[in-house]
């Protein structure tokens, strides 16, 4: 041990104030600190050469002050630190801090606001809140949560990237996957082009938010490494820029994904289906929405018309205007119009307008009540095609279902059998009198027309897929015809397992095609690629509602990928990692 030198901490001696210096940290193991400019040295500096030598080069000019001048320095520099403890938290605090700012975030991004609410709103109001139900101690903890614009801005970036993250994990894993995608322009009269994706993640079907980029689809699978082979379906509302057979969208991404089946939007295709009508409906129809325009379009029109409706004691007090691109827009007009017909024709009774005498006119009248029946029921179908998760075969029982009412009623307006449509049924009753063949005959070749144009966009699906519908009942040769010899084989099997019958009645039907993927593969394989196609673009329409109440005139700068990712996805942020890799400091 003689050869050994130990190094013993050095102790502080308060005659060290006199060169400027006080002592923190633990009495066996002290740190200089200078009373000036607070500096805090090593322990080795515990030496008045050292003290000195800091005092002459840093602060010369102090040499010559007596001790009670660094005493009165002392005395600041305590105040100051006490005042610094009594407003810091600790580092748990801090982290907390940031996590609820992660939290706060990820609410305005999902509720569509302006990244400057938190710090003028949630956060003030939160203190408030905070320091009625408890107390003010409690609510200056809250100074430590940053909302201000920029930190919101940030943490929804990081957030949405993790989302990302997670999505392209689950996109890579999938066997299939499928795409819709629809363009509009924003306030700005960009060009964004929206996608959302159709893919497999623990044994179900998931449908996300995939971007929102300014036309640029191939660079962001590129560049994310989505492989198009895995691409099934791609779903489009039917453009010519996106089914064009040289240049359009389907043909190039057919180009790079050999699977793929192209899907014309089944809501696109319904809307489409049923615009042709007979020419004296079509005039009814125009005739109504001329008169809904006549009142709601003039501001005093409107009042009165309200003012009318609100005496009268009518269930409803104004008309709707209809709008061509909206898909439930002439239900609901006609529907309205003709519930208000009474209130209506006493409205004209001192107006001077062409179409004032229609509100008195049986035919005219027994037309419109048609009419709105009709496109209620066309409504409700268009609804129906509406939603998440819809298969094919959805769509395709659902126009079948429709085809099959309106030959049904056809047969029943030939025998004057008018219970199909409510409307129409109760003003013949509350008229006394019968409808006139003219009104009849457009009404039957109104029918034929819709299941004959239904018929023209919905073919019927071929037979070969009914056993993926059910592959549970008996199917003839024609079914399987489809399949080879051995799928075959194994069809007979699967349709005879009882255990997998009951989860078949228990399950969605693409989840029972992932579930038994391992013990028949060959048929699950060809089952999913007909189920995981897209039937419409509903999703990107409600994306691009979305995208309009974020990217208003007022925030039409905004960089709304990000906050759309939060809003529209499903997917949770990791935000406990997030907060991890942050540094907790209240100004992050």
């Amino acid at each position: 041990l003689d050869h050994l030198h130990i190094t013993l901490p050095q102790k502080f001696i308060v005659k060290y104030l006199s060169l400027g210096f006080t002592s923190v940290g633990p009495d066996d193991n002290p740190r200089p600190v200078c009373v000036i400019c607070t500096e805090v040295l090593s322990n080795e500096a515990l030496k008045p050469c050292k003290l000195r030598r800091h005092l002459q080069t840093k602060h010369g000019q102090l040499l010559s002050k007596p001790k009670e001048f660094f005493e009165n320095k002392l005395r600041e520099y305590m105040t100051r630190k006490k005042a610094i403890q009594a407003t810091c938290v600790t580092g748990g605090e801090y982290a907390r801090a940031v996590e609820a700012s992660y939290k706060v975030a990820k609410l305005i991004a999902q509720t569509g606001k302006p990244h400057t609410i938190g710090e003028d709103l949630i956060l003030p109001a939160a203190k408030e809140m905070v320091s009625v139900m408890i107390d003010d101690k409690a609510a200056k903890k809250l100074n430590v949560i940053s909302l201000s614009d920029n930190t919101v801005k940030r943490r929804i970036d990081d957030m949405a990237q993790d989302v990302l993250k997670q999505l392209l994990a689950r996109i890579k894993s999938s066997r299939f996957f499928a795409l819709q995608i629809d363009e509009s322009t924003d306030i700005t009269a960009l060009a964004n082009l929206l996608a959302f994706v159709r893919y497999e993640h623990n044994g179900e079907i998931h449908e996300e938010f995939l971007f929102c980029k300014p036309l640029l689809m191939n660079e962001f699978m590129v560049a994310n490494e989505i492989e198009w082979g895995k691409c099934v379906g791609l779903s489009t509302d039917g453009a010519r820029a996106m089914v064009g057979r040289l240049s359009g969208v389907v043909k190039r991404v057919k180009d790079v994904a050999p699977l793929l089946t192209p899907v014309h939007c089944s809501i696109h295709r319904e809307a489409l289906a049923t615009k042709t009508m007979p020419a004296n409906l079509k005039m009814v129809l125009d005739e109504a929405v001329k008169t809904v325009n006549f009142i709601k379009s003039r501001p005093l029109q409107s009042r009165l018309f309200g003012i009318l409706c609100a005496e009268l004691g009518s269930k409803h007090h104004q008309l709707l205007l209809h709008t061509e691109v909206r898909w439930l827009s002439r239900g609901k007009v006609l529907t309205r119009l003709y519930e208000l017909r009474d209130e209506v024709r006493v409205f004209f009774v001192d107006k001077t307008f062409e179409l004032s005498d229609r509100f008195c006119d049986f035919v005219w009248l027994s037309t419109l009540a048609y009419l709105a029946d009709i496109f209620e029921h066309l409504n409700g179908l268009n609804l129906s095609l509406q939603g998440k998760s819809v298969t094919v075969f959805q769509v395709q029982n659902k126009i079948e279902a429709s085809i099959k009412k309106f030959e049904l009623w056809d047969r029943r307006v030939a025998q004057n059998n008018y219970e199909s449509f409510d409307s129409l049924c109760d003003f013949l009753r509350t008229e006394e009198e019968r409808i006139p063949s003219v009104v009849a005959s457009s009404i039957s070749a109104h029918l034929q027309g819709l299941g004959t144009q239904l018929r023209s966009y919905f073919p019927s699906l071929n037979k070969q897929h009914n056993w993926i519908q059910n592959p549970f009942v008996t199917h003839d040769q024609e079914t399987i015809a489809g399949l080879a010899c051995r799928e075959q084989d194994n069809l007979v099997e699967l349709s005879c397992d009882s255990s997998l019958k009951l989860i078949f009645a228990e399950t969605h039907l693409a989840s029972f095609w992932m579930r038994i993927y391992a013990e028949y593969p060959e048929l699950a394989n060809k089952a999913l690629r007909l189920l995981m196609p897209f039937t419409t673009t509903y999703l990107c329409e409600t994306g691009f509602s979305a995208l309009v109440g974020l990217k208003t005139k007022y925030r039409n700068r905004l960089d709304v990928g990000s906050d759309l990712r939060l809003k529209l996805t499903s997917i949770q942020p990791d935000i406990g990692t997030l907060t991890a890799a942050m540094q907790h400091h209240p100004s992050h």
